[in-house]
């Protein structure tokens, strides 16, 4: 869930390539929809997203009975925001921009956890 197309359409080709089944969004509201309507097991969540912030979207749907792990990436590299998502439940926080290959290894890694 990313605001940037060209970031997004990049981070759903790669995973989709290693044989996910994905959805999209670029905004915080149609991201909580999605997961409290068909919950997947990974989020990958940009912090600054349209109509809700990041944040606020990890804070939401952890609160999910069926929680998906999250991995957040973002532009931003304050230790403060960082700590800020984990002290709220992020499984994995990345800077972007985000090599394909890490996300993917993060990804297989939480999944597999």
């Amino acid at each position: 869930m990313d605001d940037d197309t060209e970031v997004r359409a990049a981070i759903d080709h790669a995973l989709q390539a290693e044989g996910a089944l994905t959805q999209t969004c670029g905004d915080g509201n149609t991201a909580v929809r999605i997961v409290e309507s068909d919950p997947p097991e990974l989020v990958v969540l940009d912090m600054m997203l349209p109509k809700r912030s990041g944040f606020l979207v990890l804070e939401k749907i952890k609160d999910f009975p069926k929680c998906p792990r999250v991995v957040m990436v973002t532009a931003n590299e304050g230790k403060r925001h960082q700590e800020y998502a984990e002290a709220r439940g992020v499984d994995g926080y990345l800077h972007k921009p985000v090599r394909l290959e890490k996300l993917i290894g993060l990804a297989e890694s939480l999944l597999a956890g």
